[in-house]
């Protein structure tokens, strides 16, 4: 049926709910394309045989709009709830993804996530006086200044506000500044230890 490839890639999307995102689709997107674009050409040909005449092929030059359009709407969708995840991640690794979603993602999305990561990083710069306001702190309101960390990898020395150095080895538990640390937390290197 015509318009499925683009319809596919929605459902996969929809499918992987919960944040998760997968892999982009660059083949099916390409044929997607290629199908819009021959449903294009083939119109283009049946318009000029009705310019002359032939008021039979209206209704499949409207049929083949229509697959047209609703290919354009499957593949905006899909594109743009890529940048909503995308845009999220952000939000919850802090600017530097792990690997093994940045395998997942285009190049473009990739150049667009560093767009993103500069954006905000020179919005927060121009907030909150002189040392800026870091919004991806304190998500959730904090309970506590201070929490007990356990390291879950060896991340060598951390600098507390104090000026004193802390050494992050794995197994090793701290009592820590919660907006020094929450960072890490997200990026999985501690684990907030609850009691």
């Amino acid at each position: 049926m015509a318009a499925e490839r683009g319809l596919e890639l929605v459902r996969e999307l929809h499918r992987s709910a919960g944040g998760h995102l997968p892999p982009f689709r660059t083949e099916e997107m390409r044929q997607a394309l290629e199908e819009m674009r021959a449903l294009y050409e083939r119109n283009q040909a049946d318009v000029s045989e009705a310019k002359a005449g032939r008021t039979d092929l209206i209704f499949l030059i409207r049929f083949r709009h229509c697959c047209l359009l609703r290919n354009q709407r499957c593949l905006l969708a899909y594109l743009y709830d890529r940048l909503l995840r995308i845009r999220a991640l952000r939000w919850e690794y802090g600017s530097v993804l792990p690997s093994t979603i940045q395998f997942h993602m285009s190049s473009e999305e990739m150049e667009w996530f560093n767009q993103y990561k500069k954006s905000l990083a020179t919005y927060m710069r121009s907030v909150g006086g002189e040392e800026g306001l870091d919004l991806t702190q304190d998500i959730k309101p904090p309970k506590s200044l201070y929490i007990e960390v356990r390291c879950l990898r060896d991340h060598g020395e951390f600098e507390v506000d104090d000026g004193t150095t802390v050494l992050l080895k794995k197994n090793s538990q701290h009592f820590l500044p919660r907006w020094k640390c929450e960072q890490l937390i997200r990026q999985g290197v501690l684990e907030h230890v609850l009691s």
